[in-house]
């Protein structure tokens, strides 16, 4: 054997054994590490470092759970203490732990009382009887503008009233209260009053009431207490058959000022109900927007349909600035009331010297369509905006006013509606006056198909805050003389003569009866 031979044996020896070997040994190791994996974690030592874990999808926009630090002893019972001190009659809107809140207190005796948020629709009437004699109570009525409070909904649920707490939680009375709330929803039979039996603060248990003690009238919720709590009101249409609300389409910019380059138009899409409407002009507030016309109705349908958003006019001498003239709002944001907006904004093309062109743009008209996704051919509406420089936007200067009358006295609303709702040949009825309040045909024609027309209009009249004394002059203009005189009655009673006064812009019963518009 050559000594070439001998030095390569050896050589061989190791890849022919050592390969074989070390191949066994890292499948083993294979093996082992592929166990460990199955199932996921039943092998991992405490010390071993977690696995990544892949971001799940994120929620949508409108269901971003906040996070808030835990709020301390001292700061919750701040919280209760100031939701719950006597406002002297007044509507409070303010920011708490994180909540945007309106909301009014008082104290309660055995005569009962009631709390009303003012511009809200909302009330409660605590009755005579309800407290006992020689107690006294203090109750809160609180509006929650936190959208995180409504309930939790599926596809078919929208959500049609707000979300509204009776304070202190839990509290009872010796007779039943009424909470009174306003609702959208076209089919009163559709809508399930909803109760969280929580707190405030605490996170939220909501379940129906079921059908006694609540009374679902055309556009309001009315339910007897025997507790107090968290309620609000859902539409749940039966099976096979589509629900339907209404919107209110409000549409808010800031003044146009002379050498102003750029202006944003907002459109709301809004539950009709006067508590959205006010959220909107509260969170237009910070940034100087003022609601330009009266609010337009709008028929949606639970269908599943996105609303779009559509410029169709753009005054000569502006221009669209945003990249599509369309925007679109999903079906959810709306269905599930959480007060979506679309925005445009408008830009001043250049005049270049040319004075005619200057003057054009010294004014932007604008017009919009809107419709849901899919039926536009069906059914659509026509948005106009108008703003100019001319127009002041000033703050008037605070004049000496009568009281407001945030919902008038129940005896004079049952005249009136007896009196303005029969048809009259030459429309000098309850029609004349919605003319009055500014409402267009098409809402004239949507009024003549409700129950009570009449009553339709005077709460519309009640929503826009007019005083007793404007009524009265609305009235004579119209030539009804008989819905003056009864005004005008009314007006001339004396505090004691009333069992239902106004006081500082709260109704007090202090009848031993509960009126029926409650």
């Amino acid at each position: 054997m050559s000594p070439q031979e001998s030095s390569v044996q050896p050589f061989q020896f190791l890849l022919l054994v050592g390969i074989p070997v070390a191949s066994v040994l890292l499948l083993v190791q294979c093996l082992r590490w592929h166990r460990c994996r199955w199932p996921p974690g039943s092998c991992q030592k405490p010390d071993d470092p977690e696995e990544p874990v892949s971001p799940s999808t994120p929620l949508p926009e409108y269901e971003l759970p906040k996070q808030c630090q835990a709020p301390t002893l001292p700061e919750v019972a701040a919280f209760y203490q100031e939701l719950h001190m006597p406002t002297r009659g007044q509507t409070i809107t303010r920011q708490l732990m994180n909540k945007l809140l309106v909301f009014s207190a008082r104290e309660v005796d055995h005569r009962g009382g009631c709390l009303m948020l003012q511009d809200t629709g909302i009330s409660l009437l605590i009755p005579p009887g309800a407290v006992t004699v020689g107690r006294q109570e203090r109750v809160s009525l609180v509006l929650v503008w936190d959208l995180t409070d409504a309930p939790s909904l599926s596809h078919k649920q929208g959500l049609v009233s707000p979300v509204v707490a009776c304070g202190p939680h839990g509290a009872s009375f010796l007779k039943p209260c009424i909470l009174t709330f306003k609702h959208c929803a076209q089919q009163p039979s559709q809508v399930c009053a909803y109760s969280s039996n929580t707190s405030l603060l605490d996170a939220k248990d909501w379940r129906p009431l079921g059908q006694p003690g609540t009374h679902t009238s055309r556009d309001e919720c009315r339910i007897l207490l025997s507790h107090f709590s968290l309620y609000t009101c859902v539409l749940e249409p039966p099976l096979g058959q589509t629900a339907r609300k209404w919107l209110q389409l409000a549409m808010f910019c800031s003044p146009l000022a002379p050498g102003q380059t750029h202006l944003q138009l907002r459109v709301y899409f809004l539950n009709n109900t006067p508590c959205a409407l006010q959220w909107a002009i509260t969170n237009e507030q910070p940034h100087g927007g003022r609601m330009r016309g009266p609010c337009q109705l709008f028929d949606f349908t639970g269908a599943r349909a996105d609303q779009c958003l559509k410029l169709k006019y753009i005054s000569e001498g502006w221009e669209n600035v945003d990249d599509s003239s369309s925007q679109l709002v999903p079906h959810l944001h709306i269905w599930h009331g959480k007060c979506p907006f679309r925005s445009f904004c408008f830009r001043r093309k250049s005049a270049n010297g040319n004075e005619e062109c200057s003057t054009l743009t010294n004014e932007i008209i604008v017009t919009m369509h809107t419709f849901q996704d899919g039926l536009e051919t069906k059914y659509m509406e026509i948005l106009r905006f108008q703003a100019s420089e001319e127009e002041t936007w000033a703050v008037p200067p605070p004049v000496s006013q009568p009281p407001l009358c945030n919902r008038l006295p129940p005896e004079l609303f049952e005249q009136l509606q007896m009196l303005l709702e029969p048809s009259s040949v030459t429309g000098n009825d309850w029609r004349k006056l919605a003319s009055h309040l500014g409402l267009c045909g098409m809402k004239i024609r949507f009024l003549s198909c409700q129950r009570s027309p009449a009553a339709a209009i005077l709460e519309l009249f009640e929503e826009q805050n007019g005083s007793l004394q404007e009524l009265h002059y609305l009235m004579t203009s119209m030539e009804r003389l008989d819905c003056a005189s009864a005004i005008q009655n009314y007006l001339n009673r004396t505090p004691g003569d009333s069992p239902t006064r106004l006081r500082g812009g709260t109704w007090e019963n202090c009848g031993l009866e509960l009126d029926e518009k409650f």
